[in-house]
């Protein structure tokens, strides 16, 4: 049997509105011991992510754990992106066994997630086991997220993996929501993300764009 090719986009991608984001403990204390990845990396690619989420109206969630009492606020490079967006703060490792964040995933509706945060091991590992396990489809951002050590987060990424989670990366996360650049009502949103948090490649877009009025968006 032949094959015809169609210029359709895979299910397994994400677009906008086909998902929601859980980010998790993103806190001070939490990342105090946090040596898989460089803080000022982990920080950035956060912000990368929380800006594309909140630039394409993504349903996110944002949760804390014991945000008074131990860990401290979330990062100002996620809570500026949702400016008045309250946290679910938790006393349990594992996101999905608190009731308010349950409460609300149900409310939100989407059968697939993605999550990001710290630690891998511990506050990733968990509600991803456990949304699996209750037959969500789950992604995890994993260069916005560490652990206590690249051992850690490895083998927490690997046990993701082996139970049916899907890796992709901050930078990934934000292309695949844009995906042609063609799309003009948010070519400027992404490139104004790729060039602040997007590292070497928002310095080429900076760059083309200065230099010769480059744009991904002609043939």
């Amino acid at each position: 049997m032949t094959i015809t090719a169609t210029p359709t986009p895979a299910k397994a991608l994400l677009s906008p509105d086909n998902h929601a984001l859980v980010l998790i403990d993103f806190q001070s204390q939490m990342a105090f011991a946090t040596k898989s990845i460089a803080l000022e990396l982990l920080r950035n690619n956060a912000a990368l992510v929380a800006n594309a989420a909140a630039g394409f109206n993504v349903p996110t969630i944002l949760t804390t754990v014991a945000e008074k009492s131990f860990s401290g606020p979330m990062f100002d490079e996620i809570t500026d992106a949702f400016p008045g967006q309250p946290m679910l703060d938790r006393t349990s490792m594992n996101t999905w066994e608190d009731a308010a964040v349950i409460e609300e995933v149900n409310r939100l509706a989407k059968d697939r997630l993605v999550f990001a945060g710290l630690w891998t091991s511990v506050c990733i590992v968990g509600p991803v086991l456990s949304a699996l396990e209750q037959g969500f489809e789950v992604y995890v951002i994993t260069d916005a997220s560490g652990d206590i050590s690249e051992e850690a987060h490895e083998r927490a990424v690997e046990r993701m993996i082996q139970a049916g989670a899907r890796p992709i990366t901050a930078l990934q996360y934000l292309l695949e929501l844009q995906r042609d650049w063609a799309r003009a009502e948010t070519y400027d949103l992404t490139t104004g993300i790729a060039r602040k948090w997007g590292g070497a490649y928002g310095l080429g877009i900076t760059y083309a764009k200065t230099m010769f009025g480059a744009s991904e968006g002609g043939h």
